[in-house]
C-alpha cells in the first residue's frame, strides 16, 4: 500500500479543513481530489474528502448523551454490530444498558417468520473510533444472544461457556490468548508484501518480529490496533510480526474467566474496524496460503489456575495436561474450523491427530514454559486453537475438563529431539 499518498490527503485536509472557500487555492484541492482518486483506484477507498471527514468529526456531541455500539458474534462466528443514542448515565454500569434487538434473519440467527434476537449487553468498552473532548466517552458494548423468551441461541457460546466458569470462580482462573491473523490485499488473494499472483522471493525466517521495509508489513495497521484496544480498555499485552510475510500477532491477557472471550471478541471486532480504516482485508484463517513452505495462524491459549501459581503448581499443571489428553479428540473438535491444515506436524505444530506436550517444545500440543518449570509454578500454553477459534469456546472447554473428575493416565513429556 502506497501509505504517502493517504498522508497527502490527510495533511492537505487537516490545513485547510476550517479555512474558507475562497482561501483553498485550485491547486491544492487538484492536488487532494487526484490524490483520494488514486488512493480508491489503489485499495478500494471510498472518494471521501479529508475536509469533509474532518468538518463533521469537529461537530461536538450533547453532553447528555452517548452513542453505544452494541456488538455481537453472528451464526458464523463474526462480529456485527449497530449504534444507538442513551443518556450518557447509561453508560456508567452494563448494568443500566437496555437490552436490544436486531434481524436475525439477516445473521443466520433467527428464520424470517420469527426473526427477533434479543441483545443483552454484558461488557462495556470505551470507543476509540467516535472520540470526544468533554470527559464522557461513546462505548463498546460486548453483548451475547438470545430468544425473545430469554433462552441462549445455539450461537451464543459466551453463555455455554458460564456454565463453566461461574462454579469455578474460586480458581481464579487466567488466559491469555495469542491472536494471530494475516493481511491482505483488497482482492483477497495477495497477502501484504507478497507480489500479486506470485510468492516471496525469500523463504520464512527474515520476518519473524523484524524492521524494514523488506520485512515487515502491516506494522501501521498493527499499532493503530495497539491503540486503539489500549483506549478502548482492553488488556492487550503486546504485538509483533509473526513468521510468515503479511502474518502479524497480538496477545490478549490474562484476563480472569469469562472475560477473556469479552475481550478477545471485542479486540476482534477493533481490529476489523481498523483494517476497514485502512482498506485492507484481515482473515483468520489457519491455513491461508497452502502452498509452499508457510507457517499457518493460531490462537494459542495460555492458561493457570490458582492452584497452579502456587507451590507446587506444576503438579498441578501436568494433571491439567494429562486431563487435556485424554480428551484430545473433543477439543480438537471445538478449536476451530480448518484446522487440520494447520496441525500437520510442521511449522511449530504438533499433529492433529496425536496429543503430546513438552517443555519450551512448540512442537507439542501443549507446552510448559522453562520458567515455569523452573519456578515449579505458573501455566501452560494449548497450542492447538487456531486463529479462528471461537475464544468463549476455547477457553470454556478447557475449564470444563481440567476441572473434571476424570481417570487420565500420565504422559511422558515430548523431548525436543523427538519433535
Amino acid at each position: 500500500m502506497k501509505f504517502s499518498t493517504a498522508l497527502l490527503a490527510v495533511a492537505i485536509g487537516t490545513a485547510s479543513a476550517f479555512a474558507p472557500a475562497h482561501m483553498q487555492s485550485k491547486a491544492q484541492s487538484s492536488a487532494l481530489f487526484g490524490a483520494v482518486r488514486s488512493l480508491d483506484r489503489l485499495t478500494g477507498r471510498s472518494q471521501l474528502d479529508p475536509v469533509v471527514v474532518d468538518r463533521y468529526n469537529a461537530i461536538p456531541y450533547p453532553k447528555d448523551l452517548i452513542l453505544a455500539e452494541y456488538v455481537w458474534v453472528d451464526a458464523d462466528g463474526k462480529c456485527r454490530s449497530k449504534t444507538r443514542t442513551l443518556p450518557a448515565k447509561k453508560g456508567e454500569a452494563v448494568e443500566l444498558l437496555p437490552k436490544w434487538n436486531f434481524d436475525g434473519s439477516s445473521t443466520g440467527q433467527a428464520p424470517g417468520d420469527d426473526s427477533e434476537v434479543i441483545l443483552k449487553p454484558q461488557r462495556i468498552f470505551k470507543d476509540p473510533f467516535r472520540l470526544r473532548h468533554d470527559g464522557i466517552d461513546n462505548i463498546l458494548v460486548m453483548c451475547d444472544c438470545y430468544t425473545p423468551g430469554g433462552e441462549p441461541l445455539p450461537s451464543n457460546h459466551r453463555a455455554k461457556a458460564m456454565k463453566f466458569f461461574g462454579p469455578n470462580e474460586d480458581q481464579e482462573i487466567w488466559f491469555g490468548l495469542e491472536q494471530e491473523f494475516t493481511l491482505f490485499n483488497l482482492d483477497e488473494k495477495t497477502p501484504l508484501g507478497w507480489p500479486e499472483g506470485g510468492m516471496p522471493s525469500r523463504p520464512q525466517g527474515p520476518y519473524y518480529c523484524s524492521a524494514g521495509p523488506e520485512n515487515n508489513f502491516g506494522r501501521s495497521i498493527t499499532d493503530s490496533h495497539y491503540k486503539a484496544c489500549l483506549y478502548a480498555g482492553i488488556n492487550i499485552s503486546g504485538v509483533n510480526g509473526e513468521v510468515m510475510p503479511g502474518q502479524q500477532e497480538y496477545q490478549v491477557g490474562p484476563c480472569v474467566g469469562i472475560d477473556a472471550g469479552d475481550q478477545l471478541m471485542m479486540s476482534r471486532y477493533i481490529l476489523q474496524r481498523v483494517c476497514e480504516d485502512y482498506q485492507v482485508y484481515c482473515t483468520l484463517h489457519p491455513k491461508p496460503i497452502v502452498q509452499g513452505d508457510w507457517n499457518g495462524a493460531g490462537m494459542h491459549t495460555n492458561v493457570s489456575t490458582k492452584s497452579m501459581r502456587e507451590e507446587g503448581g506444576l503438579e498441578e499443571i501436568k494433571k491439567a495436561i494429562y486431563k487435556l489428553g485424554a480428551k484430545h479428540a473433543d477439543h480438537i473438535a471445538v478449536y476451530g474450523e480448518d484446522n487440520e491444515l494447520r496441525l500437520t506436524g510442521k511449522h511449530e505444530t504438533a499433529s492433529i491427530d496425536k496429543f503430546s506436550y513438552g517443555v519450551a517444545n512448540r512442537g507439542a500440543s501443549v507446552r510448559i514454559g522453562r520458567d515455569t518449570e523452573a519456578e515449579g509454578k505458573g501455566y501452560f500454553e494449548d497450542r492447538r486453537p487456531s486463529s479462528n477459534a471461537d475464544p468463549y469456546i476455547v477457553t470454556g472447554k478447557i475449564m470444563e475438563t481440567i476441572m473434571s473428575d476424570i481417570d487420565a493416565p500420565v504422559i511422558a513429556p515430548l523431548d525436543k529431539e523427538q519433535a
